[in-house]
C-alpha cells in the first residue's frame, strides 16, 4: 500500500447500477445514514444547510456504482463531499501483482487518523492544533478487469466531526480549483504588473465575493510562484535565452547581441525591436544614454538608448543590461547599436560623466558631439561639494547660471573664475575637471550642437517611475521582460493618441489669416507648431500697410514687422522682407541648430 497526495478533475455523476440516487423514493432508507454529523449553523443560515444537505443526498454515492476512471471517481466522490462540507484525500491504493496496473483505491476524509505526534511538540510554546479525529467516512472502489471499469464497493458516509457550511468550501484543500480561464486572468495581471491583492480582488468581483472564487488569495499566490519557478526551470540566462529567440521568430527584425567574457559568462545584453529602429532611423540625431538605474543597487543595471519624436514625446530606441562597465564595454555597446541601427550615427549624444564611457564614445563616435547630462552634473556636483548646497548659500543657482545663463565664451569664464574664488574652489579636483569639459555641458557650446531640446538624459520622469517597479532587483528576469514589453506597448499607445488627436483637433493661431501659419500648421505636429507659433508672433513688434511690394521703412533698416497685404491678409515679416537688404539677415544659429525652429531673434 502507498499514500498518494491530492488530485483534482472535472466532476462527473456516473449512476448507480441498480438504482440512480436521484431516483429514490422519499421514505428509502437504503445508504442513508442512521444519525446525521451537525454543522456550524449561524446568522439564520437553517434553510441554506436544509437545501444543501437534500442536494448531497441526490448525489449519494451508493455500493455497485460505476465510473470509467479512477480520477472520474475522485471527481464524484469530491463533488458530494463539497456540497456535504467536508474535504477529500487518496489514502491507501493496490497494484495487480500480474501487470502492476492500479486496481483499487480509497478515498477517505480529509481528518481520517490522527497525526503522530511531534517529538518538539514538548517544548514549543503554541504547537499546531489538531486537524484529525480518526473520521471513518471513506468510499472503497476496485478495478472490473471484465468491463474495465470501477466499481464502489464500499462507502461509508458518517463523519465524527462538525461538516462546514457551503460558502466556505473554497477553503477547503481538495476544493481549491483555479480554472484555466481564472489562471489566464491571473497570468495577465501578473503581467501587467497588478498588485497580488489587486487582481485578487479583481477577480472576487468578477464572480460574485471571495466565496465563490473557488480558491484563496494564498493558492493565487502559490500559483504565480509555480509559474515562475517553471519560466526559470533552465535557470535566468536560458530564460533571458529563451525571450530573445521567442522575440525574433515572431519578428525577423528583433535585434539582440549578448556579450560574454573569457569565461563564457554574460556581461552586457542589447535589443531592439523593429520600430525602435525604424525610430531611431527617423528621429536618431539626438541622442540621450540614459544610465541612471545603473548606478543604484536596488535595480538592475539597466541603460536606455532614447530621444525626442515629432510629438516632443520620449522615443525608445534600444535597451541594455550593463553587467561589465569597462571602457572596452562601452565599446562594444556602441559598435552594437549602430550595427543595429544600419550604421546610421547621431549628431549628438548625452550621457552623464563617466569616463569610461567618454573614452568609448571618443573612439567609435569621435565625430558626434558628446554633451554631458545637466541633471547627472548637478548631482556630481552635490556629491563632492555638498557642503555648498545649503539653504542659505547660492551656489547651485550660480553654477546653473554657468551652465544655462550665458550666450558668450568671455562671459562664461568670467562666470566661472567668480564662482571658484567666491567659494573658495581654486584647489578643488572635481571643480578643475568639469571646467576642461565645458564645451560638453555649458550652454555657451552646446547651442552650436543640434540637440532638439535635449540637455539631460533623464527625458521622461514618468517613464522613469514605470522602469522603477520592473527593474527591482526581487523581480526575476522573466517578470523583468513582460512589464518591460507593457511598458513599451503603453509608450506606443500613447503615440498613437498623439497621432489620433493631431488630426481630431486643428491648431490655434492668433493671426487666423497668416499664410505662413496655415501653411505649418498642416506639416508640423501640434509641439513643434506651437514653437513656431510663439516664435511667429513674438516678431511681430510694428504693422506696416504694404502697397504692391514697397515697404515704408528705409530698406537699410532691420525692424520685424506685421505685414498687412491689400487682400486683407497678415504675416510677419522676415528680416530680409523687413528690411530689403541682404547683409542685415539676422539668424539666430543656436535656436535653429538646437530646435530645428527659428527663434525670435
Amino acid at each position: 500500500m502507498a499514500m498518494d497526495s491530492s488530485q483534482q478533475g472535472a466532476t462527473a455523476i456516473p449512476l448507480c447500477q441498480d438504482q440512480p440516487p436521484s431516483e429514490l423514493p422519499e421514505d428509502s432508507t437504503e445508504n442513508l445514514p442512521e444519525s446525521s454529523p451537525t454543522r456550524m449553523e449561524d446568522d439564520g443560515r437553517e434553510e441554506d444547510v436544509k437545501e444543501n444537505e437534500d442536494l448531497s443526498k441526490r448525489y449519494l454515492p451508493c455500493v455497485k456504482m460505476e465510473f470509467e476512471s479512477e480520477q472520474e471517481a475522485f471527481d464524484f466522490y469530491n463533488e458530494y463531499a463539497r456540497i456535504s462540507g467536508f474535504c477529500v484525500r487518496r489514502h491507501w491504493h493496490t497494484l495487480s501483482k500480474i501487470d502492476g496496473i492500479l486496481i483499487a483505491r480509497m478515498f477517505v476524509c480529509n481528518k481520517e487518523g490522527q497525526k503522530e505526534k511531534d517529538k518538539q511538540s514538548l517544548v514549543v510554546e503554541q504547537p499546531h492544533k489538531e486537524t484529525r479525529s480518526n473520521c471513518l467516512a471513506s468510499m472503497y472502489i476496485s478495478l472490473n478487469r471484465n468491463t474495465s471499469k470501477w466499481v464502489v464497493k464500499k462507502f461509508e458516509e458518517n463523519h465524527n466531526h462538525v461538516l462546514h457550511l457551503p460558502e466556505h468550501s473554497h477553503l477547503l484543500k481538495s476544493h481549491k480549483i483555479v480554472s484555466e480561464a481564472q489562471a489566464i486572468n491571473i497570468d495577465i495581471a501578473a503581467d501587467i504588473g497588478l498588485s497580488l491583492k489587486a487582481s485578487h480582488d479583481l477577480l472576487s468581483a468578477q464572480v460574485g465575493g471571495k466565496e465563490c472564487l473557488g480558491f484563496t488569495w494564498e493558492d493565487q499566490k502559490n500559483y504565480l510562484r509555480t509559474r515562475r519557478h517553471r519560466s526559470l526551470k533552465f535557470g535566468e540566462s536560458g530564460a533571458l535565452l529563451g525571450y530573445f529567440r521567442n522575440q525574433a521568430a515572431q519578428n525577423p527584425y528583433f535585434y539582440y547581441a549578448i556579450q560574454l567574457d573569457k569565461e563564457d559568462m554574460i556581461t552586457n545584453i542589447f535589443w531592439a525591436d523593429h520600430e525602435m529602429i525604424t525610430d531611431y532611423a527617423l528621429f536618431g540625431d539626438a541622442l540621450s544614454f540614459d544610465t541612471t538605474f545603473r548606478t543604484n543597487k536596488e535595480y538592475r543595471p539597466f541603460a536606455l538608448f532614447a530621444g525626442f519624436n515629432h510629438f516632443r514625446m520620449t522615443c525608445i530606441f534600444g535597451a541594455v543590461l550593463l553587467y561589465d562597465e569597462t571602457a572596452e564595454s562601452f565599446e562594444w555597446l556602441f559598435k552594437t547599436f549602430l550595427h543595429a541601427m544600419s550604421r546610421k550615427k547621431p549628431i549628438t549624444i548625452f550621457t552623464d560623466q563617466d569616463a569610461a564611457m567618454a573614452k568609448a564614445i571618443k573612439s567609435v563616435l569621435p565625430d558626434v558631439s558628446h554633451g554631458l547630462c545637466t541633471f547627472h552634473l548637478n548631482q556630481n556636483a552635490l556629491k563632492h561639494l555638498g557642503h555648498l548646497f545649503k539653504a542659505e548659500s547660492d551656489f547651485g543657482k550660480e553654477l546653473n547660471a554657468c551652465i544655462f545663463g550665458y550666450e558668450e565664451p568671455d562671459e562664461l569664464k568670467k562666470a566661472w573664475e567668480t564662482l571658484v574664488q567666491k567659494y573658495n574652489l581654486k584647489d578643488n579636483t572635481w571643480m578643475a575637471k568639469t571646467w576642461e569639459i565645458k564645451e560638453k555641458w555649458a550652454h555657451v557650446y552646446m547651442k552650436w550642437s543640434f540637440s532638439t531640446g535635449m540637455r539631460s538624459t533623464q527625458l521622461s520622469e514618468s517613464l522613469n517611475a514605470k522602469l522603477k517597479k520592473c527593474l527591482k532587483s526581487d523581480l526575476n528576469i522573466v517578470q523583468f521582460f513582460t512589464q518591460w514589453d507593457t511598458i513599451v506597448l503603453e509608450k506606443r499607445y500613447e503615440e498613437s493618441k498623439a497621432i489620433f488627436n493631431s488630426r481630431e483637433k486643428f491648431q490655434r493661431t492668433k493671426l487666423k489669416e497668416s499664410p505662413i501659419l496655415i501653411q505649418v500648421s498642416q506639416v508640423y505636429s501640434p509641439p513643434l507648431f506651437d514653437l513656431f507659433h510663439n516664435e511667429h508672433i513674438d516678431h511681430a513688434a510694428t504693422t506696416t500697410i504694404v502697397h504692391g511690394s514697397s515697404l515704408k521703412q528705409p530698406p537699410d533698416v532691420y525692424i520685424p514687422q506685421m505685414v498687412s497685404y491689400e487682400d486683407g491678409s497678415q504675416s510677419i515679416a522676415s528680416s530680409s522682407q523687413a528690411s530689403h537688404n541682404p547683409q542685415t539677415l539676422k539668424v539666430c544659429l543656436n535656436c535653429v541648430n538646437s530646435l530645428n525652429v527659428f527663434c525670435d531673434h
